[in-house]
């Protein structure tokens, strides 16, 4: 038996990176059974045969951490009643079985960190009733032992043992941007269907778009009440909440919500490059096809939602990975195919979907430009000055909201660790950006809903018949063109003319 300064099994049961492959026999811990702690830390062990601390009654810390075990016998710990500290951390563990640490009734630390649990229940831990430390990787697993007075760690930046919402920013800005988000978008869809628009169809485009941004703001609301309900005792409830049928609906609503206005976003951006790069162009879409078109948007938006719902198995507990039920899988995910499933969304189909908006509002201004350019009127230069003001305004929202989550998937996707922190301002602050400022950028801002919005004011306070309150289209970049005898007149006028109000 040498000393531990030797590095092996000394008088205390002392045993350190000694490079073993096997674990000490029975019959040699039977040697000592005095042994009132053993540690075993960093070696090469992968297995442990049965019964083998069972002759080491006084046994008080066991440390079986940075081994390579992949399994450990039912019986492992038979024998040890007085054990109280028992560290397991970085082994490459398939699973525990549910009742593996029954025989330990005075256990007061646990250690597993560095390690994955796929079958973690709170039975693993029920007959536990001393146990007052447990520390764990992931903090998620916390809310398997809500009778442990300290886990670790305490926090995965979005919740902590307390609140859903860890930050008291957060929980406060949640609120905010609900509000401001529901009502700016209620009062967009209730002014335009008071005022009757000229252009039938860019009208239910926007109607559309504020509806799926409400969306946006009634998921922040439920998260806002969730955390509310749950306030100084998070921790008890967090597996039943992420588990829920309500966390699974309101996170749904915030896919669909989100999916929806990215679809809807390039949608209205192509119609209007059509309209302002290819102003003769025959093709303008009537009412039915653009009712369709708003349709199968809905359509593709609630199937993008729902699909993880069709195979639960695959896709693990998708929305339930966090406490904002949002899924964008920037930590380990539950599965390979949540995983792969959240960045074909959030980094192929909106990615395309952004491209393709800067390129069309690129190119619109370039034409905007060059027909300013051959119109040669006054005042050319501040009206390119306000399209562009405009356009920049539309693509830095949608950059600000966008961005910051294509370059955390690409971290992810490298395996870069991503604090939760960081998740939690994406999803309350970041996400929900383009939802609170599209009803301002597509609507209240524009000189034509404000025109006719005061128009409508003026009939109702003096009685103004409303044939005579009629004014310009809703649209974002309204396009004002002559008639086509101007158009395209003879050799000497100004052929191709498109011309831009102010209100641009």
């Amino acid at each position: 038996m040498t000393s531990r300064d030797g590095g092996g099994l000394g008088d205390s049961g002392y045993l350190l990176n000694n490079s073993l492959s096997k674990m000490p026999t029975p019959s040699i811990c039977a040697e000592m059974p005095e042994l009132s702690w053993l540690i075993l830390r960093g070696n090469l062990i992968k297995t442990i045969e049965e019964g083998t601390f069972a002759e080491l009654p006084r046994l008080v810390e066991l440390d079986l951490s940075n081994n390579l075990l992949t399994e450990m016998p039912p019986s492992l710990y038979q024998g040890l009643q007085d054990l109280q500290m028992l560290n397991i951390s970085a082994n490459p563990l398939k699973q525990i079985p549910v009742d593996h640490f029954d025989s330990l009734p005075h256990l007061h630390s646990l250690s597993m960190e560095g390690m994955e649990i796929p079958n973690i229940q709170n039975r693993m831990f029920q007959k536990l009733a001393n146990l007052s430390h447990i520390y764990f990787d992931h903090f998620q697993y916390c809310s398997y032992v809500p009778h442990v007075r300290s886990c670790q760690p305490n926090t995965d930046g979005i919740s902590s043992l307390e609140n859903l919402l860890a930050n008291l920013l957060l929980r406060v800005f949640v609120w905010v941007i609900a509000c401001a988000t529901c009502l700016g978008n209620l009062f967009v869809v209730c002014m335009r269907s008071l005022i009757v628009p000229e252009n039938f169809q860019h009208a239910m485009a926007i109607k559309c778009l504020c509806c799926a941004d409400f969306l946006m703001g009634v998921y922040l609301f439920f998260i806002g009440a969730s955390d509310l309900r749950y306030a100084g005792e998070y921790n008890k409830h967090a597996q039943a909440w992420m588990a829920s049928s309500q966390c699974q609906a309101v996170g749904c609503l915030a896919m669909l919500s989100s999916e929806v206005s990215v679809l809807l976003l390039t949608y209205m951006t192509l119609e209007k490059y059509v309209g302002i790069v290819f102003p003769f162009s025959h093709y303008r879409a009537g009412r039915r096809q653009t009712l369709a078109t708003l349709v199968a948007i809905w359509l593709v938006g609630f199937t993008i939602a729902v699909v993880p719902f069709w195979s639960r198995g695959p896709f693990g507990n998708y929305y339930g990975s966090n406490g904002v039920c949002f899924p964008l899988h920037f930590d380990t995910p539950e599965s390979t195919m949540a995983q792969h499933y959240s960045t074909a969304i959030f980094l192929g189909v909106n990615l395309i979907a952004f491209i393709t908006m800067v390129a069309a509002y690129s190119s619109m201004f370039h034409s905007v430009r060059v027909s300013r350019a051959r119109s040669a009127e006054p005042g050319t230069f501040s009206r390119e000055v306000s399209i562009a003001k405009r356009f920049f305004f539309i693509v830095f929202t949608d950059a600000l909201c966008w961005l910051p989550i294509f370059l955390l998937k690409l971290l992810s996707l490298l395996q870069l660790e991503i604090p939760g922190t960081v998740t939690s301002w994406v999803v309350i602050f970041i996400l929900p950006i383009n939802s609170a400022l599209n009803p301002v950028l597509y609507t209240i801002t524009t000189t034509p809903f404000q025109e006719r919005l005061k128009r409508c004011l003026h009939r109702e306070t003096h009685s103004v018949p409303s044939s005579q309150s009629m004014g310009p289209s809703f649209s974002l970049v309204p396009l004002r063109a002559t008639t086509a005898r101007d158009l395209v007149g003879p050799v000497g006028r100004r052929a191709g003319r498109t011309v831009f109000g102010p209100q641009d």
